[in-house]
């Protein structure tokens, strides 16, 4: 039972963490925020409004969200950086996510609700310090999953840069449907939309100072408003409620809460991922720590506020982040003039908006998207296969770029949520296949030294005569035991091999079945006058197979060096 000082102690340290990046905050530095806030705020508002699109749900309903996502993660947040708001990726599971139990009547609620399941669901598993589970979705799984649902919002996104209708269904369906309506497209939309395009790619290239998508915004308002295009069929986003919003549980039951837990859990798993990964990165620039416990305490605390403002889900922004950055930001008051901002934009802007063609939000989405299909990173991950890797390792040289790809093709043939649970479990899979296959290196004297190598990497390594060393560089346990002992079997069957040694000193850890197998592994071979032993144990090796040895089971010795001289005859 903890004492009244030990409470006390962990209620001022969670104290502590409530603006946690404002202390000690020096006067110097509110003109750096300042001028990152307002540069975010001009990516963050035509942005805001775009996802809110991919989401299934009014612009407004973008901007909805992103006050509360910016004030209530920079409450709770350990990033001094991280931007929050609404993002594509979120976006486009929040819609697939919605849409399997919602009706047009009751999409909105439900998108607010989806909103709060995920900031409850990420704000316990952050007092639960389950900050760890990102761990579980490998780099190359992730990466693959962003390119497959970047691809799918890039293709449903481009019948509004058309002006045609869209389709539904996975990548290929939407593709199809795109493709079958070129025929209807309207010239005014596209020319607007490649306009939009083109300003925003520009800017970025050749000057990146400029926000590009907020020029792109004002080029489409102008363009509509100077040469009456919604006359002409050019779409708008049309009228946009000023003011803010009503602050309340969205109408739902309890059981429409439940139904959309599970895609909670899946939308609170990429946003942390993506957002941990832009946090970390901006930490280690600027030399501070990131809690991914308190990154997900973060992350729910800001859709907790955004369902209740009748807003979406939110998540950490890797663009707007960088952005932040290099704008100057020094603090997380960067994030609370962009929260003023929006609100002012919500109070006294939303008229201006109005015109805005869904041609320029389509080009401001895809613009921003189309740096995720990272293609690149792919080939990196094919590249890694090498010949000579191929030779040593088989199969486990490339499962990266094999699982990158599943995830990849899991969203683009599944839709997102289901190329989401692809990706983890092949992340997982991963894990278990790397494990159940470790790599046995063959060890041979280097030439000229007492240095033991691999013979693989160091051709030119011999092996001892009648003696074959091995280490096995895995644990031992149940899931690799069978691989490891059809390995050395077959090193068993080779012709004048009496003995065979195993380095144990890079197996950090043996269970129970690892042990029976060595012992009777040891046992069968010793039949066959081939004798099993094992040098350098450590930790549960060293506990589970005893230095004395015993009357069954391999042969130990405390070094590869002793071992050889006791297995050594007098003509080798």
């Amino acid at each position: 039972m903890s004492s009244p000082a030990t409470d006390a102690t962990t209620a001022g340290a969670r104290a502590g963490w409530l603006f946690s990046s404002l202390r000690d905050y020096r006067p110097e530095w509110w003109r750096s925020d300042l001028i990152a806030g307002l540069t975010v705020w001009a990516v963050l508002v035509p942005e805001a409004l775009a996802y809110a699109t991919i989401a299934g749900v009014s612009p407004v309903i973008g901007l909805y969200a992103a006050p509360p996502a910016l004030i209530l993660y920079a409450a709770f947040g350990s990033s001094k950086h991280l931007v929050t708001g609404p993002m594509a990726a979120t976006a486009a599971l929040s819609a697939a996510a919605v849409a399997d139990v919602a009706s047009d009547d009751n999409f909105v609620a439900f998108t607010a609700i989806l909103a709060l399941v995920t900031g409850l669901i990420a704000l316990l598993a952050g007092l639960l310090k389950l900050g760890f589970v990102a761990n579980f979705i490998s780099e190359p799984v992730l990466k693959g999953f962003i390119i497959g649902l970047a691809l799918t919002i890039i293709v449903g996104q481009l019948p509004k840069l058309f002006g045609i209708e869209g389709g539904e269904g996975n990548f290929f369906e939407k593709l199809s449907a795109w493709i079958n309506g070129l025929g209807e497209t309207d010239l005014g939309t596209l020319v607007v939309g490649l306009i939009s395009l083109a300003i925003v790619l520009l800017l970025r290239a050749y000057w990146p100072a400029i926000p590009g998508p907020l020029v792109a915004v004002f080029f489409g308002i102008g363009a509509v408003m100077l040469l009456d295009l919604a006359e002409r069929g050019v779409a708008i986003v049309g009228d946009i409620e000023p003011g803010l919003p009503a602050l309340g549980l969205p109408d739902g039951s309890a059981g429409d809460y439940l139904a959309l837990a599970p895609a909670a859990v899946g939308v609170m798993l990429v946003g942390f991922a993506e957002g941990l990964g832009a946090g970390k990165t901006y930490a280690s620039r600027h030399h501070y720590q990131i809690d991914s416990n308190r990154e997900l305490i973060g992350l729910g605390a800001a859709n907790l506020g955004s369902g209740l403002s009748g807003g979406m889900v939110v998540n950490g922004s890797l663009s707007k982040t960088a952005v932040n950055g290099s704008a100057g930001a020094r603090t997380q008051a960067s994030g609370l003039v962009v929260a003023v901002l929006s609100i002012l934009t919500l109070l006294f802007l939303t008229g201006l908006f109005a015109d805005l063609p869904e041609a320029t939000l389509a080009a401001v989405v895809i613009a921003a998207i189309v740096e995720l299909v990272d293609i690149d990173s792919l080939k990196e991950l094919y590249r890694t296969y090498t010949e000579r890797l191929g030779r040593i390792y088989g199969f486990a040289a490339r499962p990266d770029f094999i699982a990158a790809t599943a995830a990849m093709l899991g969203v683009l043939f599944f839709d997102t949520l289901p190329g989401l649970f692809i990706g983890i479990g092949m992340s997982l899979f991963l894990m278990v296949f790397r494990s159940s296959k470790p790599n046995i290196a063959r060890l041979g004297v280097v030439p000229g030294t007492d240095v033991l190598a691999d013979t693989d990497r160091r051709p030119e390594a011999v092996e001892p005569s009648g003696v074959r060393v091995v280490r096995v560089e895995s644990g031992l346990f149940f899931g690799n035991a069978e691989y490891v002992r059809g390995h050395i079997r077959s090193l068993a069957g080779e012709q004048g091999v009496r003995a065979i040694v195993v380095d144990a000193e890079t197996i950090p850890f043996v269970d129970v079945t690892a042990v029976r197998m060595l012992t009777e592994l040891a046992d069968e071979l010793g039949r066959e006058e081939v004798t099993l032993a094992m040098a350098h144990g450590i930790g549960q090796v060293r506990d589970l197979i005893p230095i004395d040895g015993g009357e069954h089971g391999p042969a130990v010795y405390r070094t590869i060096d002793e071992a050889l001289a006791a297995l050594a005859r007098p003509d080798d």
